[in-house]
């Protein structure tokens, strides 16, 4: 009898348990986003202790509207391919880049304080929206994999980490990247692979074969055909847009006027190298594979952007625009399926579109670099090339800024891939609630979907 009452209770007593968790775990799930809260009014406090007015400076600065397009809408409607994952991927896209123009703003202007004060002009602000791409950028990685908990925590950390490394990029190294392949595109690249290969799930070995589903199981890493239009208005923004993004920090007309068109050039060659690159490598040989279409046409923005401002001549932009869209081509077609049997997922492909382009584009700048010369850029030496203006023989030689170049890319991959994968780690914490693997992809995780 005492066993039986026994047996009783205890059956009781977890079922009463099982019960109260769900209400525990909704509780727990309605305040979730109170930490994000109380960041946001922390950061509210910093801009009133450190942020003033900067008065007219800077008030005319190009590239502020059409990037801050790329950031919202290009980028988000990029990544609505997935089956049902388009509220996430705009939403938290929305999300993400608010938290971090502003977390951007202060981790980037804390090197650069007057008086313990940062002034606020338009090119801050452009800055920080820039540094909002790198964000992004992994994000794609990470695209379905990680958690919003997940997302929210290696955004903070990517951002000071980021500025950090722009800081080496520009001050320390004085390398040449207006467009931010290096410090920008490269890094979120690595930072998400490194965070993509840290968050891999890790399955324990079982002895035994599971029940067979009585269900169907939907595969929602895929697209559909209306996802993939929509992704396709993503791919149109950034592209019509891109020759803003990597003109706003130019400092000269001619150097605005090189850097637009430059990049306007490379992004058409790759356009069509991308069509071509297509049709020969795609898995039925004669068509067009859209992931290609919607990534691979950009890759000429990303190529150039370390360069755009120099005197690479405009069939030098061609040249590099019809490079940048053969490597991101066959990047998708045979890299991607290999790191992903490496556990290293990449859900947009970002190491195509972002990362060897951005490399690529370090190792442009290093060749323009160790042929610039006075004589060909003329008072544009300095916009372009910081540490080489100045007086004759008062700048730094040629070679020497080639090498900084060649620095400034190999210590951006260094840091991205050691810290993404650091900071992955730790957001596999369960406090940021990591997505089962049945999750993945799935917009009813987070989101009220329609009936």
């Amino acid at each position: 009898m005492g066993s039986t009452f026994s047996h009783y209770f205890s059956s009781y007593h977890q079922s009463h348990h099982q019960a109260k968790e769900p209400e525990r775990m909704k509780k727990f799930s309605n305040m979730k986003y109170v930490p994000l809260m109380l960041f946001q009014l922390i950061l509210m406090a910093l801009f009133f202790v450190f942020v003033r007015y900067g008065g007219e400076k800077h008030h005319d600065i190009r590239g502020f509207e059409g990037t801050h397009v790329m950031i919202f809408v290009g980028f988000g409607f990029l990544m609505t391919f997935l089956k049902k994952y388009a509220y996430s991927a705009l939403g938290f896209n929305w999300f993400l880049a608010a938290i971090v123009i502003q977390w951007a703003f202060l981790c980037q202007n804390f090197y650069h304080m007057q008086d313990m004060k940062i002034y606020a002009t338009k090119e801050t602000i452009l800055e920080a929206d820039i540094m909002a791409a790198t964000v992004l950028i992994t994000f794609g990685a990470l695209l379905g994999l990680a958690s919003d908990l997940q997302l929210l925590f290696i955004a903070v950390v990517e951002v000071a980490v980021a500025c950090a490394n722009f800081y080496l990029v520009g001050d320390i190294f004085k390398a040449a990247d207006v467009g931010g392949s290096i410090g920008i595109h490269a890094f979120g690249a690595y930072f998400g692979l490194g965070a993509s290969w840290a968050l891999k799930p890790h399955h324990k070995k079982t002895t035994t074969n599971p029940p067979p589903s009585t269900s169907p199981t939907v595969d929602l890493s895929g697209p559909t055909y209306v996802s993939d239009v929509t992704a396709m208005i993503g791919s149109l923004f950034l592209w019509i847009y891109w020759p803003s993004f990597n003109s706003a920090l130019t400092t000269t007309n001619s150097e605005y006027q090189r850097a637009v068109i430059n990049t306007y050039l490379s992004l058409a060659s790759a356009t069509v190298t991308t069509f071509v690159m297509s049709s020969l490598v795609s898995h039925n040989r004669g068509k067009l594979d859209m992931v290609h279409i919607q990534n691979s046409t950009l890759a000429g923005g990303v190529a150039v952007g370390s360069v755009c401002n120099m005197h690479i001549m405009a069939g030098g932009a061609i040249a590099i625009g019809i490079g940048a869209g053969v490597l991101s081509v066959l990047g998708y077609r045979y890299l991607t399926p290999r790191l992903t049997k490496l556990g290293v997922r990449d859900t947009c492909g970002v190491h195509n579109l972002h990362g060897m382009p951005g490399i690529y584009s370090g190792l442009l700048s290093i060749a323009f670099a160790a042929i610039a010369t006075k004589e060909e850029y003329g008072e544009d030496l300095s916009a372009v090339f910081g540490a080489m203006g100045g007086e004759e023989g008062t700048g730094r030689p040629a070679m020497t800024q080639a090498l900084n170049q060649l620095y400034a890319t190999l210590v951006t991959i260094v840091i991205s891939v050691v810290a993404g994968a650091v900071t992955g780690l730790f957001a596999k914490l369960p406090c940021f609630s990591p997505l089962k693997d049945k999750e993945h992809y799935d917009d009813d995780v987070n989101w009220e979907l329609p009936e």
